[in-house]
């Protein structure tokens, strides 16, 4: 592998820096992902039996304690319970929004990685190309083993661009289910919370 890379020559160096750049927020990403998860039915029967043995602010605490996205609005929401439902609504959709952007965070580099990775792997492709016919060129010859040197490195860079893209974008399609999972998630807890609030003010 290091033969092939030292093979493709200049660009490789910078097509090594993307797969690097977008490996630190692969890991940032998932630590980050990771560290949201929380078994969402167990934590909103814990905050609404804390409701209603302890009141709001014990279950407030524990949803300050969680960690998460579902903790997170749920914390915003009883928060404003003094000020009614209403309140707490907004500021559940409000949290939301925030926890949204928050797992959403840092995946537009992936995205610059999965893009720009191809695009100097084809760079040195079109290099290489050059490298090959100035070689023919020179040797006023077409011989395979005057252009070999430069389609080598022509064919080198473009693989290693693509396997760079398909090695992020392969982490970047696990990170969106995930965030689809949270999110969803999220948006039926809300509405539960709701209810069962709703519900305990109606008695």
């Amino acid at each position: 592998m290091v033969h092939y890379f030292l093979e493709g020559g200049a660009f490789m160096w910078p097509i090594l820096l993307t797969l690097l750049f977008g490996l630190a927020f692969v890991i940032e990403r998932a630590y980050s992902l990771m560290m949201s998860a929380v078994d969402s039915q167990t934590f909103f029967e814990s905050v609404s039996q804390s409701i209603k043995e302890n009141g709001t602010d014990a279950a407030t605490q524990i949803c300050s304690e969680t960690e998460g996205p579902v903790a997170a609005i749920f914390h915003a929401g009883l928060s404003k319970m003094s000020r009614g439902l209403e309140e707490v609504e907004k500021a559940i959709q409000n949290a939301g929004a925030i926890e949204m952007a928050f797992l959403e965070k840092n995946m537009i580099w992936l995205n610059a990685v999965i893009t720009i990775a191809p695009m100097l792997g084809f760079t040195g492709t079109v290099v290489g190309m050059i490298a090959a016919f100035d070689a023919i060129k020179a040797a006023n010859d077409i011989s395979p083993a005057v252009v070999a040197g430069g389609i080598s490195q022509a064919l080198l860079t473009t693989a290693f661009g693509l396997i760079v893209a398909m090695i992020i974008q392969t982490f970047q399609n696990v990170f969106v289910a995930r965030i689809d999972k949270l999110v969803l998630e999220m948006e039926e807890q809300s509405i539960k919370i709701i209810d069962h609030l709703q519900d305990l003010e109606s008695k």
